[in-house]
């Protein structure tokens, strides 16, 4: 057995005389004494090399003791902390005690005191490791089979005999079950080969149970679809953070996300199943609370059993919000329907939910001679693939960028068919200059009401339709004017005007001259 040993003072010469002193006890199974003159040197050789023992001063400037060993413990919950200070720094053993300190050492350290410190430890690191490995290299993997079954039982009986003697280390002191999932993994990896998909199985599930090894972390074992049991061998404040630091790990690694739902700690057999069924119950609310995290309780939780009673006048909403092109108030519908007072809870719930919008969709869309189905190029099965993902997240998401997709499409197609109607419009106009053109007939024409039609040709030309006209009669009055044989009543009759002195006046209104004036002005 080899062991590490880290040692923090500000002080050169008590550092040195420490360390001088760690050394020569040549009885103890020491492999390597390392020193840090603060206590932000120290947690850099944390992160960088193991350590099993850190004896500190509690007193140093910046970042005192205790505040380096709630840093050190957050880095590795195992580290044992041995504090060092002076009669007049006695008040700290307080807070000392309140961290779970392994020992407190008054200064002038005394060789006796701090051999049986140091020995204490050694003997305490020994246990924890023969521990941790009776439960992780002794399992076989026979064995880890028939716990798993057990686990999985939904009416447990005794634990066998010999299982029940290779947990018994782990029980005394307490332990839990927790239930890790790889997240998104199997349709992420459903192109890769078999090859493929067992190669990268293998790394993700040698990496998991090195990590539980490092760590001390107790043993992990592969179950089905990307899951992993691990039966805890570290003390219960530890064992989340080391959950956590697996979870972050992971991710870095592979660039994928893992789940883990956990259940209670308990000292007793009967329990240790409630345990695996609480972590198991933990995992399954991933559905609703999300992934890439920890979840230690599902009893707080409660699902929601009914879906919106309003949910036609939120679809119509949506709909609204589509042909007009805003994206937020698409987004809020959607957040209203699955995330309001009553989202749906069960993957069954939000399969019919989906069917319902994209259904009533549909049927309003082809009431305007759309088809939801062509626009989106999906068949009426799409929802299907919803049942990849794993979090209602994951398909809110999906949902929402396909109903931006559609509001995108749809918009433009709208502006495509307004701006066909406009040129359409126009060029009838052009072709009647010479008659009687009033708002009333065009509307009539292309079968739109007169306001409407209004309404439309001004927000497509950002002009009156009267103004466009009377623009669009006087640039062709100009262009009459240019022929100095035609007159000008004659003009204002081809263009539509059989009042003259309104005509003049229409004129002169536009182009701030009469046309006589104009033509003077431009020699014709």
């Amino acid at each position: 057995m080899e062991i590490n040993v880290l040692l923090v003072d500000d002080e050169a010469i008590d550092l040195e005389w420490l360390r001088r002193r760690v050394v020569s006890h040549e009885h103890l199974p020491i492999h390597s004494v390392t020193t840090a003159s603060s206590g932000f040197a120290a947690l850099k050789i944390l992160e960088q090399s193991p350590v099993d023992i850190i004896l500190s001063d509690i007193r140093m400037p910046i970042l005192s003791g205790t505040e380096f060993a709630r840093q050190a413990k957050a880095r590795n919950p195992n580290v044992h902390i041995v504090f060092i200070s002076g009669h007049q720094d006695f008040g700290y053993a307080k807070e000392a005690i309140e961290m779970n300190a392994s020992g407190y050492l008054l200064k002038p350290v005394e060789d006796g005191e701090l051999n049986a410190a140091l020995t204490g430890l050694c003997a305490k690191i020994e246990q924890e490791r023969n521990q941790h490995n009776s439960l992780t290299e002794t399992m076989s993997l026979v064995n880890q089979e028939l716990l798993l079954r057990w686990f999985n039982e939904p009416a447990p009986g005794d634990v066998e005999t010999h299982i029940r003697a290779l947990l018994a280390p782990v029980m005394q002191a307490g332990t839990a079950v927790a239930i890790l999932e790889i997240d998104d993994i199997a349709w992420k990896l459903r192109q890769s080969s078999e090859d493929e998909r067992r190669s990268w199985t293998n790394r993700a599930s040698h990496f998991i149970r090195k990590f539980a090894q490092d760590h001390q972390l107790g043993m992990a074992m592969a179950t089905y679809d990307y899951h992993f049991v691990i039966v805890a061998s570290v003390q219960e404040p530890y064992f989340s953070a080391l959950l956590e630091e697996l979870i972050r790990a992971f991710r870095e690694t592979f660039s994928y996300t893992v789940t883990i739902g956990t259940g209670m700690y308990t000292t007793e057999f009967d329990k240790l199943h409630d345990s695996y069924r609480q972590a198991r119950a933990a995992l399954s609310i991933k559905w609703i609370l999300g992934k890439n995290r920890l979840i230690q309780d599902a009893s707080e939780w409660r699902p929601k059993e009914r879906i919106a009673s309003n949910l036609e006048e939120i679809v119509d909403r949506m709909l609204k919000a589509m042909l007009e092109y805003d994206l937020t108030a698409i987004d809020d519908c959607l957040l209203q329907l699955f995330d309001g007072d009553s989202p749906p809870s069960q993957k069954n719930e939000i399969y019919d939910l989906i069917i319902r919008i994209t259904s009533k969709l549909h049927a309003d869309l082809r009431q305007m001679n759309e088809h939801l189905y062509e626009i989106l190029n999906w068949d009426s099965h799409q929802p299907f693939v919803l049942f990849q993902f794993e979090t209602v997240h994951d398909i809110l998401s999906w949902l929402r960028r396909r109903f931006f997709e559609l509001s995108e499409l749809l918009y433009m197609k709208r502006q495509k068919q307004k701006r066909k109607l406009i040129a359409e419009i126009t060029e009838y106009v052009q072709g009647r200059l010479e008659q009687k053109i009033t708002l009333n007939e065009v509307a009539a024409r292309f079968n739109f009401t007169p306001n409407y039609l209004g309404q439309l040709f001004k927000a497509e030309t950002n002009s009156l339709f009267s103004d466009y006209l009377n623009e669009l009669r006087m640039k062709r009055v100009c262009e009459l004017l240019e022929d100095p044989t035609k007159k000008v009543y004659e003009i204002a009759e081809q263009v539509g005007y059989k009042n003259i002195i309104y005509f003049n006046r229409q004129f002169k209104q536009v182009m701030g001259m009469s046309p006589g004036e104009y033509r003077k002005k431009r020699k014709i």
